[in-house]
């Protein structure tokens, strides 16, 4: 199929509601250069992160938890890493088809089903872990093509799982892999997973069930089947107080004001993994219990390629299959953050850019 020269996609113009989301029938298809391949989007996964980016969260100014905020007025730096370039293509998880290479370029042959991790590595000599991420610092998946650097390219042909499912990954299952990654849980450990029900807090559930872990996850009542299902072995109802000295990690997406409850149900010796905050990023606690107890503290974002690979493998293998609730058509995107802020299903929401 020759490629066209206008893609249909949705063009993030500035901090603040959905009505900054604007659609757009003839964005440029992006030209691939030396190191860059031209993938065609089949699928595209609804996260946090770019909610969170399209209000601004990430400024330093704003301290409520993410429902709290409205898009405030005057927001300048609101990326992960800063200002933003507007207009702006959002979307850090896709499955996508390889359809051009460019010039010079070794790499999957098109046709290749791929996916990438969402955030990926451009260190300099002063930032030896400086990161960029899909859909936040360059164009993403919220269109019908999308330009890649081949390198961060994963090959996912062979996965026994449709491109919905694929596409539901990355951002959730990288970042939960990650968090558990760091935290160093093991076999026979006892976990305590907040945010259960959500993308990444269901993919860790799962995840630390696979590596051999006893899980204990927290979620409304509404949705503690469902977390079950996954493998948590014990599930607390949400603003529950964690029973202390009981996990030898935590796995935080949550944050608020029950950090300090999560520290406090840590054994002595425990690790405590956080990537995200959505009750809040300003938190309180007590020293004491940190140093007294040799807790560690891992902030979590960037995933590292072998990290990413090993997930990769796993999926290739049919060991991880995601819990998606419903697609959507990418002009209904604006829907679809609303469900998805509204926590209106478990697991994730998926987008289907249009074919033609």
């Amino acid at each position: 199929m020759p490629i066209p020269e206008v893609m249909q996609g949705v063009q993030l113009v500035g901090h603040g509601g959905p009505e900054k989301l604007v659609w757009n029938p003839a964005i440029p298809v992006p030209v691939p250069g030396p190191g860059e391949a031209l993938v065609r989007v089949l699928a595209a996964g609804v996260n946090n992160t770019d909610i969170n980016t399209r209000l601004g969260w990430y400024a330093r100014e704003v301290t409520g938890a993410t429902d709290s905020v409205g898009g405030e007025a005057g927001i300048e730096a609101g990326g992960w890493a800063g200002a933003l370039r507007f207009p702006l293509i959002q979307g850090g998880d896709l499955c996508g088809e390889v359809v051009a290479l460019g010039p010079g370029t070794p790499g999957p042959v098109p046709g290749t089903r791929v996916t990438c991790p969402i955030n990926q590595p451009m260190p300099t000599d002063d930032a030896p872990m400086r990161f960029v991420a899909l859909g936040s610092e360059y164009d993403g998946a919220f269109a019908q093509f999308c330009r890649l650097p081949v390198d961060q390219l994963f090959d996912v042909s062979s996965a026994p799982l449709s491109d919905v499912e694929i596409a539901a990954i990355p951002c959730a299952h990288g970042t939960a892999f990650n968090l558990l990654t760091r935290a160093g849980v093991a076999p026979g450990e006892d976990v305590l997973i907040t945010g259960a029900s959500g993308g990444v807090g269901l993919a860790a559930v799962a995840l630390a069930r696979l590596l051999g872990a006893r899980v204990t996850a927290v979620a409304s009542p509404a949705k503690q089947e469902v977390v079950r299902d996954e493998g948590a072995q014990a599930v607390l109802d949400r603003g529950a107080t964690p029973p202390p000295h009981s996990f030898d990690a935590v796995i935080d997406v949550v944050g608020g004001p029950g950090f300090q409850g999560l520290l406090d149900a840590l054994k002595p010796g425990g690790r405590y993994a956080v990537s995200g905050a959505i009750a809040g990023p300003v938190v309180e606690a007590d020293l004491r219990v940190i140093y007294l107890s040799d807790l560690t503290l891992f902030g979590c974002t960037f995933t590292p390629r072998a990290v990413f690979a090993r997930l990769i493998e796993m999926v290739n293998a049919g060991r991880v299959r995601p819990r998606v609730s419903r697609t959507y058509p990418l002009a209904e995107i604006a829907r679809a953050q609303a469900d998805f802020a509204a926590k209106a299903h478990p697991g994730k929401l998926v987008l289907i850019p249009p074919r033609d």
